[in-house]
């Protein structure tokens, strides 16, 4: 428990939140998933000082996953329950680019997805809390990666949480679908043997190439309204050189699912019999999610924490910053509507509780 002591009164005289200076602390802190906790520590120490009750809970690391340790950070009004959390994650896909800059953007890792988000969330709260809203912040690690940090706050979710408000890149529309995920583990066996005599072996490669061509090839659901299954082959790793019969071959796939996933897992264990081994690593539910009166709305055809917070209320998706420049060298968000998402945040949350 890292609460400081200071009352709410004392965190409303505090200054009001520069959302486009704290953006640039979050990002200056380097946050790669699995080594997020300097990151926790800046945000306990920051929102304590503003007269916050926080929580710092420990979120277990994968065995390859890093040694040091991880937080959740979860934020509220001492002595109460939130009606409302607003809701991102702390970590970043590698690699780290160093913030940045200019009179219209903000550039580096993390500046949408979704530390700017963070950085509007805490300024929106602040506005609510003055406007005497019961409102909590809840900044969750592994989101990138696993979802280990929301799965670690579900079984430990504030009894009475009425909704959750959850940010990623919607460019400030609200979003009422996302895209499950499945994350597929391949790997095929053979006899190694040299090239010349391809009788005398059994590629794993070529059995790979195969299993990999059927999986883009079948024929997966669709949604009338999040539109298509989507099938990519990640990573693909194998064999010794060319003049050699493979004796092993791995992939990496992920599916974007617009349906349950058990009937797409059933279908991939029996393409794969007597062919590859097959391990779901990650399985993350198709989600719809709620409108917002007034407010633009959008599919999300990537994956969220939400599916993995179902225990803190209603969920919505919001957030600003664009997703076809997160996970790239080149992620940015406009400074303008990192602002404009500060008040997006506060309209949403009293249309909710109006």
């Amino acid at each position: 428990m890292g609460y400081s002591g200071c009352t709410m009164d004392d965190h409303r005289k505090n200054a009001a939140i520069d959302p486009i200076r704290l953006t640039q602390q979050l990002c200056e802190i380097e946050s790669t998933t699995y080594h997020e906790g300097a990151a926790g520590d800046f945000l306990e120490k920051y929102l304590s000082e503003r007269g916050w009750a926080v929580e710092k809970t420990p979120v277990p690391q994968p065995k390859d996953g890093g040694s040091d340790p991880r937080w959740n950070i979860f934020a509220a009004l001492p002595g109460k329950t939130p009606e409302v959390v607003l809701s991102t994650h702390i970590d970043t896909v590698p690699p780290y680019i160093p913030f940045s800059q200019d009179d219209e953007f903000l550039y580096g890792r993390g500046v949408c997805d979704a530390k700017g988000i963070m950085a509007a969330q805490i300024a929106a709260a602040e506005e609510l809390h003055a406007a005497g809203y019961n409102i909590g912040l809840l900044f969750v690690s592994g989101e990138e990666r696993d979802s280990a940090g929301a799965k670690t706050a579900n079984a430990n979710a504030k009894k009475g949480v009425r909704f959750l408000i959850n940010g990623e890149p919607t460019d400030n529309r609200v979003a009422v679908a996302s895209k499950g995920a499945l994350r597929v583990s391949i790997k095929t066996a053979g006899k190694m043997a040299h090239s010349a005599y391809p009788e005398l072996g059994d590629s794993a490669v070529h059995k790979m190439i195969g299993f990999l061509d059927t999986l883009l090839k079948a024929d997966w659901p669709v949604d009338d309204y999040a539109g298509d299954t989507t099938v990519n082959v990640g990573q693909i790793e194998g064999g010794y050189a060319p003049n050699v019969i493979a004796d092993k071959a791995e992939a990496q796939v992920l599916i974007r699912t617009v349906t349950d996933s058990k009937p797409l897992r059933e279908k991939i264990l029996a393409a794969a019999k007597g062919i590859a081994d097959v391990d779901f690593t990650l399985d993350l539910a198709f989600a719809r999610t709620r409108a917002v009166e007034g407010l633009p709305t959008m599919v999300a055809k990537f994956a969220t924490d939400i599916p993995e917070l179902s225990n803190w209320g209603e969920p919505l998706l919001l957030g600003p910053g664009s997703i076809h420049v997160a996970h790239t060298p080149h992620e940015k968000i406009a400074k303008k509507e990192l602002l404009e998402a500060v008040g997006l945040y506060v309209q949403v949350v009293k249309q909710l509780l109006k």
